[in-house]
């Protein structure tokens, strides 16, 4: 053996007598990788069989507590968009011994299982792909690994692929190719997102940079991530295709090949050490002199937490002065960080402050009294404004929309599975047949969220607290004029008639036809394609306006008992407040609620669903009989509410309080002795007290829910519930919450979110008023409400039963104080 030999085989040798270099991630107790400020989750998240592509499933990289990749998987496109077909997930392995997590999803719609393998390498982890059959010949080309990269994170910053010098695009600009619509993989339940224009064609993005090495944000330590793979590596732009894409990383499995198909390395940047900017948490409206005033502050878990707050006034020179150190108060852990608490109640003097946590500084906040008392008014002065289906809007020099669906609208036809949840069964239970056109729905209505639909449910929600709101406080501002007739509408414009009546006036419309024209209430009305359903812009734009040319919307019109009782609930409640404002309208209520009650009796039906239709329908007419049927239900709906349940419940029954007797008082006692533990649990669960995050759809919900049925509470039993169980969940909204400090009211307080998921949301603007559903969980610790994407319609769309609820709370809130004032 020669000395070169030698010398080779002793290097080897005491090479692997060395430890091998430390792995920057490692597989917690929580199930997915962790390390110097890099999260990896593997299929912690699977893909929702609901709202399919919603961009945090697969492998997902949080990197420096920013969500900033997702969609890891073995995708079929090179840009997939939200309803594409997603992989259903055949088994999900977590190998604690072996730092390994192993994923198998299924594409049934073609046989084809692939696996992906996912271990630490290095500074990073690596991502294998295992193949026990070649990919389907259709697939061939199509199929490939993904990794999507959020376009907010890397905007203004630059990448490297095999060393040549880039950056990433603002607006899309890509090029595109067509091909023929045999090629196309199919989107779900047989829809399609593009209308070829009878050209059997349809477009595929190009990559703008392709390679074996990227980097992406060389510059920027918390965005930097390395790619490297001996395939090819493919950067695409999914807004190419939609407004909601992202940059995709790709590579596309092998023809005919089996076993391990395809290896990528990443490496996110790591930083050992690495800890979380504190979020300090205060109301960004603002306090009113005499309440309770607390700040909440989020930690990392890693983070030491420091002695003191200390507590700002400004002058009106712009001085600041220190008027108080507060003491912090160690809360404890909720999910992935830590929490400490201070307290500055005894800030009753009016002026601006700040709060200062270490090195940082707060935005201003006033104490003042009054603060609470417009808080409400963005949601009625614009928003619901901008929301009004059937009706040009204008502000001042804008236009927000023309008048749109002219042509409502069509029978869906039978044994329709819609996209957006919407179903038609057998028959038509109606007297139209499919396709035909149904009168009297060209009038009224909202659009639902940040889509254009009429969906039944949530107007009945939305009239419910219309109704409420006007009973409970009678605020008569008028701030917009709204002309039926002319199905026209003008923000800040008053017309002498108070906002809320002519808005309840406005949304009953659609519900009430429905009952005359079709004969009972039905699911709701919405677009029929997905070309139509995903339209960003003027709504009046959506169809072409004229009847028969089949771009009508569809309405579906099978029945549902709760439903039904719902409606009926909603069409009785608004008979009360039209019956001076428009009394022809009213009266057609009154009897087409009368008619739904009747005609559901044959029907069996929750008590919990035909409680709020008995109470209503009493307060209109004073008959016992439903008075009957509300003491017959109510009870034993709250018995069979159970805990999680008991607040919308408690509230029905709250609101029936101002018409009963003592003993009716006595006997609902107990079940608000319930809610008030409840809230203490709550409390005992997170340092805010009301649920902050929510699974598929954020938490804001429950957060306001909570607070309208903590206001009755306190109002009938106060010596129960405290103003403070009230104050909490507007706290909460207004800048008191977990992520960020910004207000989820857009254009409420001195910092709110800068975008919402609005029918502008291409426009990276929010629509004022309009209240965002909050923080959205990704299992199994980490929660986010982005504010640079406003795409996660979870975490960003506003809806009509959401922001109208909010407006009766803003008026509580108001009411709560008058007696200080």
């Amino acid at each position: 053996m020669n000395k070169t030999l030698n010398f080779l085989f002793l290097g080897l040798a005491w090479l692997s007598m060395q430890p091998l270099p430390a792995q920057s991630l490692k597989l917690n107790e929580s199930g997915y990788f962790d390390g110097g400020g890099v999260n990896v989750m593997v299929f912690n998240n699977p893909y929702h069989s609901f709202f399919y592509d919603e961009k945090r499933s697969g492998i997902d990289i949080i990197h420096r507590g920013v969500l900033t990749a997702s969609n890891g998987c073995v995708r079929l496109q090179n840009t997939p968009e939200q309803w594409d077909l997603v992989p259903e997930t055949v088994s999900h392995k977590v190998d604690v011994n072996r730092q390994t997590v192993s994923v198998v999803v299924d594409y049934p719609d073609y046989g084809f299982q692939p696996e992906m393998r996912v271990s630490p390498r290095g500074k990073g982890f690596a991502v294998e792909v295992w193949l026990s059959q070649p990919v389907p010949k259709f697939l061939e080309g199509k199929a490939g690994f993904n990794l999507e990269f959020l376009p907010s994170a890397y905007w203004q910053r630059s990448f490297l692929i095999d060393g040549r010098p880039d950056y990433f695009p603002r607006y899309p600009g890509g090029n595109m190719v067509m091909r023929p619509t045999s090629e196309k993989v199919k989107q779900v339940l047989g829809y399609t997102t593009y209308d070829d224009r009878g050209r059997g064609e349809f477009p595929v993005p190009r990559p703008f940079a392709q390679g074996h090495r990227l980097v992406l944000a060389p510059e920027d330590a918390d965005r930097c991530v390395k790619i490297e793979s001996d395939s090819t590596l493919l950067l695409f732009d999914g807004r190419q295709v939609a407004q909601n894409g992202w940059y995709v990383v790709r590579s596309l499995l092998p023809a005919g090949a089996t076993g391990k198909v395809l290896e990528w390395y990443v490496e996110p940047k790591v930083a050992e050490g690495w800890t979380r900017k504190p979020n300090i948490g205060f109301s960004q409206v603002g306090y009113e002199p005499s309440q309770n005033k607390q700040t909440i502050i989020e930690l990392d878990k890693a983070d030491t937490p420091l002695p003191t707050v200390t507590l700002l006034r400004i002058d009106a020179e712009g001085h600041s002065t220190a008027v108080a150190e507060l003491p912090t108060k160690p809360w404890g852990r909720f999910r992935r960080y830590q929490y400490v608490t201070a307290d500055f109640s005894s800030a009753r003097e009016e002026g601006i402050y700040c709060l200062r946590y270490g090195d940082q500084t707060t935005n201003t906040f006033p104490i003042r009294r009054g603060v609470y008392r417009d808080v409400w008014h963005p949601s009625m002065d614009v928003w619901f404004p901008v929301q009004m289906d059937h009706t040009t809007v204008r502000e001042a020099y804008r236009i927000w929309h023309g008048e749109p669906f002219k042509d409502d609208c069509v029978q869906a036809p039978v044994n329709t599975v819609h996209f957006d949840n919407y179903r038609q069964g057998p028959t038509t239970e109606s007297p139209y047949r499919s396709l035909e056109h149904i009168p009297g729905f060209t009038a009224g209505g909202w659009f639902d969220a940040g889509d254009f639909d009429i969906e039944t449910p949530s107007h009945d929600a939305t009239l419910l607290s219309m109704v409420g709101t006007w009973e409970e406080f009678r605020p008569d501002r008028d701030q917009t004029f709204i002309d039926p007739e002319k199905h026209y509408a003008e923000i800040h414009r008053p017309d002498g008639k108070a906002d809320l009546l002519q808005q309840i006036a406005h949304g009953v419309l659609p519900i009430v036809a429905q009952v005359e024209q079709i004969g009972h209430p039905c699911r709701g009305i919405t677009l029929p394609t997905l070309y139509s359903y995903h339209h960003l812009g003027d709504a009046s734009t959506e169809t072409d306006n004229l009847v028969g040319t089949g771009d009508e919307r569809w309405c579906f019109t099978s029945h549902d008992s709760f439903i039904d009782y719902y409606t009926a609930a909603a069409l009785a409640a608004v008979y009360r407040p039209l019956k001076d404002f428009n009394t022809p309208l009213a009266d057609r209520c009154l009897r087409a609620a009368r008619k739904v009650w009747e005609d559901s009796k044959t029907t069996p039906a929750a008590a919990a669903v035909t409680a709020p239709a008995a109470l209503e329908l009493y307060k209109s007419t004073g008959e016992r009989g439903y008075l009957k049927a509300f003491n017959d239900s109510i009870f034993k709906a709250l018995r069979l509410g159970g805990k999680e349940r008991i607040g919308g419940l408690l509230t029905t029954a709250l609101q029936a309080c101002s018409i009963m007797d003592k003993a009716y008082m006595k006997k609902l006692r107990p079940y608000v002795e319930t809610f008030k533990k409840t809230l203490d649990d709550k409390g005992k669960e997170n340092p805010y007290g009301v649920d902050p995050v929510g699974e598929n759809w954020g938490g804001n919900g429950a957060v306001v829910s909570q607070g309208v049925t903590a206001y009755y509470a306190h109002k009938y039993f106060p010596d129960i519930i405290d103003r403070e169980a009230v104050l909490r969940p507007a706290h909460f909204l207004f800048g008191c919450h977990p992520d960020h400090n910004k207000s989820f009211v857009a254009g409420v307080g001195v910092r709110t979110k800068a975008m919402t998921y609005g029918n502008t949301r291409a426009d990276f603007t929010f629509i004022a008023g309009g209240v965002a559903p909050g923080l959205l969980a990704l299992k199994p610790d980490y929660f986010e409400n982005k504010d640079d994407w406003p795409f996660y319609w979870g975490q960003n769309e506003c809806t009509i039963g959401l922001t109208s609820q909010y407006v009766f709370l803003g008026n509580a809130l108001g009411k709560l104080f008058e007696e200080v004032q």
